[in-house]
């Protein structure tokens, strides 16, 4: 257990490490596209989402070939990783936009818990 909770947090930390040229990389396709404005943040928002799974994918994809999983377990696994994965970098980014408002308390709590929810 111990173990999978290393490379967890060191998948985690790779992945927050590699946001930066994910987001230069969303950034510049977006400038060649010349987007702006709502246009702009919609397709951001997209490209970041769709590159995060990428990377979370990948991270469960090596986690399972550690446990030497195969086929519907495999499967698995994997699809539950990324889904915790993401519902986790949901949560993180949410905190942060709180965090960007000011927000706390009560008001911090509802709003993380709506951003969270896609709401």
């Amino acid at each position: 257990m111990k173990k999978i909770f290393i490379a967890f947090t060191l998948a985690m930390a790779g992945l927050s490490t590699s946001a930066l040229a994910v987001d230069a990389s969303c950034e510049a396709k977006a400038t060649e596209k010349k987007l702006a404005g709502a246009a702009k943040t919609s397709f951001m928002k997209k490209c970041e989402s769709d590159a995060g799974a990428a990377s979370a994918s990948a991270a469960c994809e090596a986690q399972a070939a550690e446990k030497k999983l195969a086929g519907a377990a495999k499967n698995s696994f994997v699809k539950k990783c990324s889904a915790d994965t993401k519902a986790g970098n949901a949560q993180s980014a949410c905190e942060a936009q709180a965090a960007e408002k000011k927000l706390a308390g009560a008001a911090k709590n509802s709003f993380v818990k709506k951003c969270a929810a896609g709401g």
